[in-house]
């Protein structure tokens, strides 16, 4: 096995692999702590009629096949597509089997594991926190960033965690997104189909092995973090 992983042909096609999924996955929690913290404050302190929809439809991909999820992404980032016309005319191409397309659909089906974490860390938190820093004379932006944000750390590191993990582990969504193009769209995940497909079952076994010990690494440590943050609060 270690001959394996260690010879020029496995290294070759693993590296490239390995690299694109890190940084496809980097990029991706970063915007999804973007786009996700504030969703999940809405989400959390909202009265607003479109708070149910709103959070059906960032819930959907959890339940959602993601074949089906990139099927619909795929066509919304086509030639034919709603996006994929804006992007043409804007002169960009279209999205559909890049790297920016693989972000966009990344985003959609991970945001679920970086909203649901922070919604339930603001909702725990109540009004009063808010209301104190207001009194102040601090502005709303201003009170969430230095107030909601630091009370709710432990949420964001969890949401931050799930939301790199899972990006790490998607299948179906990138490759009817991106394919697996080598050194474009490749990511570990299609790289195991490939070897799979090829029946290189070797090879697969320690991508596939190797990603089941950082998942389970990645939940054993959460589980920590989450015993570290009760203890602090008894």
């Amino acid at each position: 096995m270690l001959d394996l992983i260690f010879s020029a042909d496995f290294v070759a096609s693993t590296w490239p692999a390995l690299a694109l999924t890190l940084r496809l996955a980097g990029v991706s929690t970063v915007l999804l702590l973007l786009v996700g913290a504030p969703l999940a404050w809405w989400l959390a302190r909202t009265d607003s009629r479109w708070r149910e929809p709103v959070g059906a439809m960032v819930t959907l991909p959890l339940v959602l096949p993601p074949s089906v999820l990139g099927f619909y992404m795929l066509v919304l980032m086509g030639p034919h597509g709603p996006l994929g016309q804006f992007t043409q005319w804007m002169g960009w191409g279209t999205l559909s089997f890049t790297f920016t397309g693989l972000v966009i659909g990344s985003i959609v089906y991970s945001l679920p594991f970086a909203v649901q974490p922070l919604q339930v860390a603001f909702a725990d938190m109540g009004p009063r926190p808010m209301e104190a820093a207001m009194s102040l004379g601090a502005k709303p932006l201003d009170a969430f960033l230095t107030v909601a944000l630091p009370q709710a750390r432990h949420a964001v590191l969890t949401a931050a965690v799930l939301s790199f993990a899972h990006t790490l582990g998607e299948f179906g969504v990138v490759l009817m997104i991106g394919g697996n193009i080598p050194g474009q769209t490749r990511v570990l995940s299609t790289l195991i189909y490939g070897h799979v497909e090829a029946m290189e079952y070797a090879q697969a076994h320690v991508l596939a092995g190797g990603m089941a010990v950082f998942a389970f690494a990645v939940l054993l440590g959460l589980a920590g973090l989450r015993r570290s943050a009760e203890r602090r609060r008894i």
